[in-house]
């Protein structure tokens, strides 16, 4: 992405409004022809015995083409309606009818249905965001039509043919890899459903318990029910033996360390403060920096240099009092070399705790691989840069956070259970979330789902992957895909599914890096020399060679493998199966 782009995509994102919008969809209009004009180009050589670099240079280009229409005025009409669809999720509010009531974004609708555990409140919050998708429908339709348009010009069948096409592997060859990863996991999770729905139904009764063995999407602590880790305390086990351990309340634990250790940081945690006030606000952003100086501590102790003092001074760490923002979390390189950034909604809270380790592993990636040229500056594949935070962020263990002082004590050995539930609420819970987005996605750009079919077929996978169902009654007035930020940005999503894979392949290279012989689950590689030299040599490689060459020196393995995850969840994949039998 060139530096223009970037920078009107920031402000795109950071500053919704009219005139963003239009220089946005401007700016991209203007990169996305040029990048077309080369790409036509390019294939003048497509015959010739060019040195090895420059041919997969010439391959990046090609795969790596935007699925956009070459004519002027289609494509203008492309690039507004990304940027509209962009904006209209940005601004999404909910405000519900309650007199004295105020609207709410994302952020807070998130927080209310972390904690709730009102069912009613809960369908309230689930239903009222996701009408934010239902104005999106037309316009979406049509995006995909363009999109379409420019993928056959590009010489594939849609776009979504394109989007597989970027993994040094046919599109054909990339689907067999997902579904053989995922028939590897799919029993796993299937265990961790049953458990979680059984334990749903005795906590809510009738609201839980649907006759098809459908999970009511609502109740899983998570707007898209992707991730379930806020339900622990319903989940949890009750064995005393095990129930006695109770995961670190990692919120209060880092309110109270921020406030100790960062005076003006602290006046965010006083009771009853105005976070819209001048003080307030100041002191929010205080505390969400040192959020983010947790994560970049991490790196830093693997021997990676600490991040640029513009990071600190151009990133978006909180919401902007002023403006209306995309509060979805993301790492930025606006100049493909040092301009580093984070745009996040900061709460002092577990979810953000992991997100900031997420985040950051974005940019220590795109610091590692500035020296490659051009088109190599990029993950070997998307999935690794989505791994790379996340496989960092499982060594969040209790020995990371006694080493931070945000615990005093290491649990014993009967805390294991426990922990790889929490952990497996959030990353086994993700996966079939994951792989139904992009598979309804692709057939939406296939033509196998209709435009009048798309609500129907999204609760139709959702149903098939998850096992999930809506708290109400969905027609195709609604648009529910559309409440999910990655569809109204055209983020590819399989990303997630694999990156969900590889961040254990890569965890278990640096815990054998670091020496680390014991338990995969309780390793923390924090402060390892050699697990930041082999993370490090990775890093540098960006795209310049396939992602199987990359991933064997790494691993030692050149394929997903779900071996190190399932390695990694053995003993609670044997005490779900247990609960299960027991429960029947």
């Amino acid at each position: 992405m060139s530096i223009r782009q970037q920078h009107a995509d920031w402000e795109a994102n950071t500053n919704i409004n009219g005139d963003s919008q239009f220089l946005d969809a401007l700016i991209n209009q203007q990169a996305y022809a040029r990048i077309l004009e080369l790409t036509a180009q390019s294939h003048r050589f497509d015959k010739l015995d060019l040195p090895k670099d420059l041919r997969r240079q010439f391959l990046l280009l090609q795969v790596g083409a935007p699925a956009a229409p070459s004519d002027p005025k289609l494509l203008a009409e492309q690039t507004n309606l990304a940027a509209e669809l962009t904006g209209m999720y940005g601004k999404g509010k909910f405000c519900p009818t309650t007199p004295g009531a105020h609207c709410m974004g994302i952020d807070e609708i998130s927080g209310r249905m972390a904690v709730s555990r009102d069912p009613a409140e809960l369908t309230e919050l689930w239903a009222g965001w996701h009408a934010v998708g239902a104005p999106m429908r037309a316009k979406y339709a049509r995006f995909i039509e363009l999109q379409n348009l420019g993928a056959k010009q590009l010489g594939y069948g849609d776009t979504g043919e394109l989007w597989r096409a970027g993994y040094d592997m046919t599109p054909a060859e990339f689907d067999t890899e997902l579904d053989r990863a995922w028939n590897q996991l799919e029993p796993l999770y299937r265990e961790l459903h049953t458990y979680v729905r059984n334990r749903l139904i005795a906590k809510y009764g009738k609201a839980a318990d649907r006759a098809d063995g459908l999970i009511p999407a609502q109740l899983l602590g998570n707007m898209w029910a992707q991730e379930w880790g806020n339900i622990y305390d319903i989940v949890a086990p009750t064995d005393p033996k095990l129930s006695s351990y109770k995961p670190v309340e990692l919120g209060s634990a880092l309110q109270k360390q921020i406030g100790e250790h960062d005076q003006a940081a602290a006046v965010a945690f006083a009771p009853g403060v105005d976070l819209s006030s001048d003080a307030g606000h100041a002191a929010h952003l205080a505390a969400g920096k040192d959020m983010v100086r947790y994560g970049e501590s991490f790196f830093v102790s693997l021997g990676l240099a600490p991040l640029p003092k513009t990071f600190w001074e151009r990133s978006q760490f909180v919401h902007p009092r002023d403006r209306e923002v995309v509060c979805h979390a993301s790492a930025w390189d606006l100049d493909n070399i040092e301009d580093l950034r984070v745009k996040m909604c900061i709460e002092e809270n577990d979810d953000y705790f992991t997100t900031v380790h997420h985040e950051l592993g974005h940019n220590y990636y795109q610091r590692a691989y500035n020296q490659q040229p051009f088109l190599f500056r990029n993950g070997a594949n998307d999935g690794f840069h989505e791994a790379i935070g996340d496989a960092i962020a499982l060594s969040i263990t209790p020995k990371y956070l006694k080493q931070l002082g945000l615990t005093t004590e290491e649990p014993p050995a009967e805390a294991d259970i426990p922990l790889q539930l929490r952990t497996a609420l959030d990353k086994v819970a993700f996966l079939p979330f994951a792989l139904a987005l992009d598979k309804w996605r692709w057939q939406v750009f296939s033509g196998q789902i209709k435009p009048g079919e798309m609500n129907k077929a999204w609760w139709a996978f959702r149903a098939k992957y998850q096992g999930i169902a809506p708290p109400v009654e969905r027609t195709e007035a609604d648009f529910d895909a559309g409440a999910k930020n990655h569809v109204p940005t055209n983020v590819p999503y399989a990303r997630y599914f694999l990156a969900r894979i590889y961040q254990f392949q890569f965890f278990k290279a640096m815990c054998d890096a670091s020496g680390y012989t014991g338990p995969l689950n309780r390793c923390s590689f924090y402060g390892s020399k050699a697990a930041g030299a082999k993370l490090q040599k990775m890093l540098e490689a960006g795209q310049s060679k396939p992602w199987q060459a990359t991933l064997k020196e790494m691993t030692g393995t050149d394929h997903l493998d779900a071996g190190p995850m399932l390695d990694y969840f053995a003993p609670l994949y044997n005490w779900l199966k247990q609960q299960n039998a027991a429960a029947k």
